[in-house]
């Protein structure tokens, strides 16, 4: 009789032991979840048609969250970064960094002139472009000069001015919806 009564406890033990190790390894699984979004990376959606062509209305991307905060890299002209509107903080944007603390930026007739040089920007497409002038601009310490890649629809620093670094929270990185455009973003 002894042998019956271990053998009933032994899978109701068993079954506990899963049951624990189903419900630690969710656990664990929701903290790291937590962890990556709110540290690492954020799933967001794209509102409006300002960074077209690169990025359309309603896609879903990543942006890293980590490589800023920590000092892993520096806010790079050319980034495709994730900001705290300045004159309305509850707001996120999503622009281009155009220019960096120091840099000297106008624009003539549409074209960014940095630092004396035109600016090559190859994802900006001919039909995106408009005709606006803005007189030279110096970007001042700790600030950043943004831009949308489709000039004639984006409101940007050529309209409300620069953007203090630390409104930057992220840098965007990767499209993960629609399917099929998913991967980096240039």
């Amino acid at each position: 009789m002894s042998s019956e009564s271990v053998s009933t406890t032994a899978p109701r033990r068993s079954r506990l032991a899963q049951l624990f190790a189903w419900f630690r390894d969710l656990s664990l699984s929701v903290v790291i979840a937590i962890i990556v979004i709110l540290f690492l990376y954020q799933p967001v959606k794209v509102e409006g048609t300002s960074m077209m062509p690169a990025l359309q209305d309603q896609e879903r991307i990543f942006i890293n969250k980590f490589v800023y905060r920590f000092g892993i890299d520096d806010v790079s002209r050319g980034d495709m970064v994730v900001f705290w509107y300045p004159n309305d903080p509850t707001k996120s944007y999503i622009k281009r960094i155009i220019g960096v603390p120091g840099d000297r930026i106008e624009l003539d007739r549409g074209i960014v002139v940095l630092n004396g040089k035109a600016l090559n920007e190859v994802y900006v497409p001919p039909q995106y472009r408009d005709q606006q002038s803005m007189p030279l601009t110096i970007v001042p310490p700790g600030d950043y000069f943004v831009l949308g890649d489709h000039r004639s629809s984006s409101s940007d620093s050529r309209a409300w001015g620069m953007v203090p670094r630390s409104f930057i929270y992220g840098k965007a990185v990767f499209i993960y919806w629609p399917f099929d455009k998913i991967g980096p973003l240039r």
